[in-house]
């Protein structure tokens, strides 16, 4: 069959002829030469597809490689996929369980083992994948009847898949073969193992790390984040304890009407948090410390509800906050930083103005009264408004923003006046043992669904806007994450299952010819495997309130 069809290749800026037929490798295979990528996957009309596609008609294809957030996405999975199929050879029954992400790869353990994994027994995993890669399998990718598909998860004993594709409305499931195992991830895979050369597994806590691949294509390097890992740990103990740990158990705690009780133990365990950092806090601040409390975290962490609902515990121990906003501590706007598309950069630390911020805690720690600035965004001038504060005996500040982790912000206050606190949504729910939950997704979806309610933003507007958001929490949030004296895990284990009818909405509505349908489309296949949860029930205190609305606090 001549090459009677015509595609068009983002990635060589022209129309291609091919075969009604051809696979999306057929095609990367005939370019090959002129492609900049080593293609993992494709968009194909900005969705992405693996690369066993087969191209019917005209299509706008753009091959993807490692350093696409879709193609690092690719990657990871069959790499997760190859360390099952090793851990099933090597010990069968044994329940690979990939827990979460942590800075430069992925923590794994055996589910249900308690014993901590021995070096040698890390050490003959990597080397049976390193032999799988070497073999360069292909991952064969099928779809079936949902029913069919369950039927052979269950033979392989993957229960947990069975839990959430029994209460899927799905007719047909897509999974994948490598060799003798059979696995599903909610994403493609990438042709076969050959081309995940790049990769390392390392002993880890209990169990080991993933190590994936850096923007070099090295294997990252593991960094230690103690307060952060223990903070992974204390939710999966968690989800342990309340019997649900993945989105199939969810699902039927749902269906059983059993959700009611895990809204009101999920908000007890936030208020038993809070109460917990309050009471931290005033013992250092009776001891004559901790009169600044730093509260920070990513976009959509939960930031302005945790200082909130903080604030209500400090009252009760008789401590009254006063609360400071960094944004009217900007420079003016002619003197903001830009980016490296020449953009203002108001993420940037030295988009505020710190000798002037720093003087007027010092100021206010002295007991001094303070001339407080406000912000005119119309103007990009900051102002003063006649606004004074003076803390009193009782008094403690209290600061929210993105920085509030990082020395440089309050460089001339004694560390011992300074308590700080970090906010994320660290989501411990899995959709099952070998695909977690990203908790950057967790935040996009509540920032998609705040931007649409209060800001008039429609979803293309935030997922357009999120990689640059991304890349400043890399800057400017991460690196200081340990700097924490506490950390606050704002994620709700039922929350995804309420968010589903706010945000499907919204993402339907993103056209599908523009970029951005890629990552729509995805949250919504990712959306589908939960069952829809009223929001009804959520208490008006409620973190989740700050996105869906109807909280009893003002924003």
């Amino acid at each position: 069959m001549g090459n009677n069809l015509k595609i068009y290749c983002k990635n060589t800026s022209e129309y291609i002829g091919i075969a009604g037929g051809d696979t999306l490798l057929d095609i990367a295979r005939s370019i090959q030469s002129r492609l900049d990528v080593q293609p993992l996957c494709a968009l194909v009309n900005n969705k992405c597809e693996d690369m066993s596609f087969p191209v019917y008609g005209p299509k706008h294809i753009q091959f993807i490689g490692y350093s696409h957030p879709a193609g690092a996405r690719t990657y990871v999975h069959s790499l997760c996929m190859v360390l099952y199929k090793a851990i099933n050879d090597l010990f069968p029954g044994k329940r690979l369980r990939i827990e979460h992400s942590l800075k430069g790869g992925y923590y794994c353990r055996i589910k249900h083992d308690h014993e901590t994994m021995t070096a040698e027994m890390v050490a003959s995993i990597k080397a049976r994948m390193e032999a799988i890669v070497a073999e360069d399998i292909p991952f064969v990718r099928y779809e079936r009847l949902t029913e069919d598909v369950v039927e052979m998860f269950r033979e392989q004993g993957l229960n947990d898949k069975v839990r959430v594709l029994s209460t899927s409305d799905n007719i047909y499931t897509t999974y994948y073969r490598l060799d003798n195992v059979i696995d599903s991830f909610y994403g493609p895979l990438v042709p076969s193992t050959g081309l995940l050369k790049v990769f390392d597994l390392q002993p880890f806590e209990k169990g080991m790390i993933l190590l994936t691949p850096d923007k070099e294509m090295q294997p990252s390097q593991v960094e230690p984040q103690p307060k952060m890992f223990q903070a992974f740990t204390d939710y999966v103990a968690f989800n342990d304890v309340i019997g649900v740990d993945d989105v199939g158990s969810l699902n039927a705690a749902i269906n059983a009407k059993e959700a009611k009780m895990l809204i009101n133990v999920a908000e007890a365990l936030h208020n038993k948090m809070f109460a917990g950092f309050a009471h931290e806090i005033t013992k250092r601040y009776k001891a004559g410390g901790a009169r600044v409390v730093l509260i920070a975290g990513p976009s959509s962490s939960g930031k302005t509800t945790s200082s909130k609902r903080l604030s209500i515990q400090l009252l009760t121990n008789y401590i009254v906050p006063k609360v400071i906003e960094l944004d009217n501590y900007f420079v003016n706007r002619e003197n903001t930083p830009r980016d490296e598309s020449g953009d203002y950069d108001y993420e940037s630390l030295y988009a505020l103005d710190l000798e002037q911020f720093n003087k007027d805690l010092t100021d206010l720690l002295a007991g001094k009264e303070v001339a407080l600035p406000t912000y005119n965004f119309e103007t990009g001038k900051r102002e003063y408004r006649g606004n004074t504060l003076r803390l009193e005996d009782n008094n403690i500040l209290l600061i929210e923003g993105i920085h509030g982790l990082n020395p440089e912000l309050t460089k001339q206050i004694p560390e011992e006046q300074k308590f700080r606190l970090y906010v994320s949504a660290l989501t411990t729910l899995n959709i099952d043992d070998h695909n977690w939950i990203p908790t950057s997704d967790n935040r996009l979806l509540r920032r998609i669904v705040r931007d649409n309610k209060y800001r008039g933003c429609d979803a293309l507007s935030t997922i357009a806007r999120w990689g640059s958001v991304r890349r400043g929490e890399e800057k400017w949030i991460y690196p200081y994450q340990e700097n924490a004296d506490a950390t606050f895990n704002s994620s709700l284990i039922f929350e995804l299952a309420v968010m589903k009818d706010f945000a499907e909405p919204v993402l339907h509505k993103v056209p599908a010819n523009t970029p951005e349908y890629a990552e729509a489309h995805r949250l919504l296949k990712f959306l589908s495997y939960f069952e829809s949860l009223e929001e009804k029930d959520i208490p008006s205190t409620s973190l989740l309130r700050e996105f869906l609305g109807g909280s009893s606090f003002s924003y």
